[in-house]
């Protein structure tokens, strides 16, 4: 495949009018091999060469060797770089060597964890291995817990199936060598604390059993590989970065949908967009994989594909959808058939962008900056085979930040990848985790060396509340249950709302405590697997909405009235004649009413009052506290604080997923003409989830950059009084009221054109 002439091809197609605003081709490299000290044992070394390897790339022996020295390891090379074979040779040299040792390799899914187990018996060395997860029938877990030495398995298991009944795992704990992380650049946020502590609780039950297991973890490049690992893991971690695996040459393009209502900066839908592009590559014999952000518009793009493929049945037979909430072994069979190469096109999320194999592809498309750079290369680079040139292809969203990144081509393909930000120390989070590790064996004083320095401070609070009870100068569990089944690893906190059919009672789904207030009041529209739902009753005591089938053909909005308290400032530092803080703040938020929308047109239909109460927020923020004269000089010009001030907010909140690593919708927002505890204008932008996970804690750091971008992602926006590419908020809870474009430009002109970098602007 020429992807050069591919691209020529398509722009001369008639639905093409120069949505190609930028190619960039990244050249062919060759490979590099490693040497060892020692040669591998002969079982192992005659077991890869059936596979046809006879060397080693040059990372896969720098990861063996610091193995065998004893060290912790994460490697961090890119997709299709041979990773998976950094941890198995440790593994199973060590294992082949001493018949007791076992070995833990944990996947952030079911999915990945049933494919890797074919790279383990592809080995063919004879080592007892097997999955262990919640499809696993009940023998088999049985059989697994008395003669697998290799164990595949995700988190959740670990955490709600595993450490519980640690006491069923004692020959398998005493013996754990190797602790396997794969794809660990998942483990961020939210989701990466808990599995930090759950990876504690692990450490602390085999300590108890004498064995102090090393890890070995995969990851996606990303900035700060040492300091996550260390806080993720707990232990010091050696960086293999060098990537020796031979790359053939790709070229990038970056694409933007046709404007089609000039005035309002609105552009054709990038579903259509998708759906067009991967019929075209089908059609031309390219093996396509089209990355999404969300379930139902991976329906969507395939939908838009088969209406474009409609003149050519046999294509549409050869390609599918693929996304969570499939039967597994639905999912298994797109994977096979993509391996096979009798598939030639599949849309799918982000299950198919960690390592599961699917053969060879030619091109890759992806719809939506994903939200890190991490996952633009990890889903770029599900392309390539060998050494033939492959085709990446970003179709940019109308959002404020893809508009940004079409805008600065040059800064897309020049930026570093983010930081990875993890918390353990999140006392909601760790409070958790403490009353599941007190259930599988009473804590210690002492155990705060393992768990953490706020473990005292925490499990104080948590027997103050009857939580805990202290005993002979341990923390005992209250009782004999195990709360590990009440801790939802993927939230904040255990504490979820269901939601249920009113006439059949099937579950339908959960959504967290902090969102629930928005997304499921009465008359509320929920969407589901495509499927929308209006909320006939939400029954707070019972955490339950209650929902029915919604044809109506609109949306909600809610409207939500937004204040922040500070509680403790932290840090504070001077930036330009403002001054930024970071701190711990309360968050309190009123949901007061709901607009009914049309669907496509945005119409609004009506406007429902609503009586609910006030929802509380312990979180961390950072906040910025506009100079003293900066409100009458935009007033002088005729220019509105409030509207300023806000604008500046929301595009803001859009561009820090750039710098830190994190989803737009993991941050808040709130913006004050006139905060009384300042007596000045003052900006906050908030962690989304109680105790923080350390995304504004970055973006702290990095604020100075933050602001620049800012301002350079609203002037270079064509439109003339802000529009959804640069101040418009799709998450704004005041429904994007009251915005001023050109009065957010004079004050982060006043803020950046007095900083100490001098720097006016970010550089293209």
């Amino acid at each position: 495949m020429n992807a050069t002439h591919l691209l020529d091809e398509i722009m001369r197609e008639p639905q093409y009018r120069d949505q190609i605003v930028h190619t960039r081709l990244f050249p062919a490299r060759p490979a590099r091999y490693g040497t060892l000290t020692r040669p591998l044992p002969r079982l192992l070394e005659e077991a890869l060469r059936r596979r046809g390897i006879t060397r080693l790339f040059a990372h896969q022996a720098e990861a063996l060797e610091a193995a065998r020295a004893g060290e912790s390891v994460i490697v961090t090379t890119g997709t299709a770089s041979g990773k998976t074979l950094c941890y198995l040779l440790p593994v199973a040299e060590a294992l082949l060597a001493d018949p007791d040792a076992r070995a833990l390799l944990l996947y952030p899914t079911k999915a990945l964890a049933q494919d890797q187990i074919d790279a383990v018996d592809e080995l063919g060395l004879g080592i007892p291995a097997g999955t262990y997860d919640g499809d696993t029938p009940t023998e088999q877990r049985r059989r697994l817990r008395r003669e697998a030495r290799i164990l595949l398995t995700n988190p959740d298991m670990l955490h709600v199936g595993i450490l519980p009944q640690h006491f069923r795992w004692t020959p398998f704990l005493r013996s754990l060598r190797y602790i396997v992380l794969d794809d660990m650049h998942v483990y961020r946020g939210v989701f990466g604390s808990h599995v930090a502590l759950v990876l504690r609780r692990l450490r602390r039950l085999c300590r108890l059993r004498g064995a102090a297991p090393q890890f070995v973890c995969t990851s996606a490049t990303i900035a700060n590989p040492e300091e996550f690992g260390r806080r993720l893991t707990g232990v010091p971690l050696r960086v293999v970065g060098g990537d020796g695996a031979p790359r053939g040459a790709r070229r990038f393009a970056l694409w933007n949908p046709p404007v089609v209502e000039r005035a309002r900066m609105r552009r054709r839908s990038p579903y259509v967009e998708a759906g067009r592009l991967a019929a075209a590559l089908v059609r031309r014999g390219i093996r396509t994989i089209v990355f999404t952000k969300a379930r139902r518009v991976t329906e969507l793009v395939y939908r838009y594909a088969v209406q474009a493929l409609e003149d050519a049945p046999d294509l549409v037979a050869r390609i599918r959808p693929y996304r969570a909430g499939y039967l597994p072994e639905e999912r298994r069979a797109i994977e096979q058939r993509l391996f096979r190469g009798d598939l030639i096109g599949v849309v799918s999320t982000s299950a198919l962008e960690l390592g599961i194999d699917v053969g060879g592809l030619d091109a890759a498309v992806l719809v939506g900056y994903p939200g890190t750079m991490a996952s633009v290369w990890q889903r770029a680079g599900r392309a390539g085979r060998g050494t033939e040139e492959s085709l990446a292809v970003l179709i940019a969203l109308e959002d404020a930040l893809d508009q940004y990144l079409m805008r600065q081509p040059a800064y897309f393909f020049g930026r570093p990848v983010e930081h990875a930000t993890v918390d353990p120390d999140n006392p909601y989070i760790l409070a958790a985790h403490l009353r599941c590790a007190a259930s599988e064996a009473p804590l210690e004083p002492g155990d705060a060396a393992l768990l953490g320095a706020r473990t005292g401070d925490v499990a104080r609070a948590l027997e103050a509340l009857g939580a805990l009870r202290w005993r002979r100068g341990r923390w005992h569990p209250p009782g004999r249950a195990y709360p590990a089944g009440d801790v939802d690893i993927r939230a904040a906190s255990g504490d979820r709302y269901r939601i249920v059919h009113g006439r059949t009672g099937r579950l339908i789904g959960t959504v967290d405590a902090a969102r629930a207030f928005q997304q499921l009041h009465d008359g509320a529209v929920y969407l589901h697997q495509g499927e929308a739902y209006r909320v006939v009753r939400l029954d707070i005591p019972a955490r339950t909405a209650v929902v029915e089938p919604d044809g109506s053909g609109y949306y909600t909005e809610a409207r939500v009235l937004t204040d922040v308290s500070v509680a403790r400032s932290r840090e504070a530092r001077p930036l330009g004649p403002a001054t930024a803080e970071f701190g711990e703040v309360r968050v309190v938020q009123h949901v007061t009413e709901y607009r009914r929308k049309q669907m496509f047109t945005d119409t609004v239909l009506g406007v429902e009052p609503l009586d609910m109460p006030a929802q509380e927020l312990a979180t961390t923020a950072l906040w910025l506290v506009l100079p003293e004269g900066l409100a009458d000089a935009v007033e002088a010009a005729g220019l509105d604080v409030a509207g300023g001030a806000h604008a500046m907010e929301h595009a803001a909140i859009g561009l820090l997923p750039l710098l830190s690593m994190c989803d737009r919708w993991d941050i808040g927002g709130v913006s004050y003409p006139h905060y009384p505890e300042t007596g000045r204008a003052t900006v906050f932008i908030y962690d989304g989830y109680p105790g923080g996970v350390g995304v504004t804690e970055k973006g702290f750091e990095v604020l100075d950059e933050l602001l620049a971008r800012t301002r350079d992602a609203i002037v270079s926006c064509p439109c003339e009084a802000g529009c959804p590419s640069c101040i418009q908020s799709p998450k704004c809870g005041n429904l994007n009221e009251p915005l001023d474009k050109h009065a957010a430009v004079v004050i982060l002109d006043r803020l950046l054109g007095c900083a100490a970098t001098g720097r006016r602007a970010a550089p293209s």
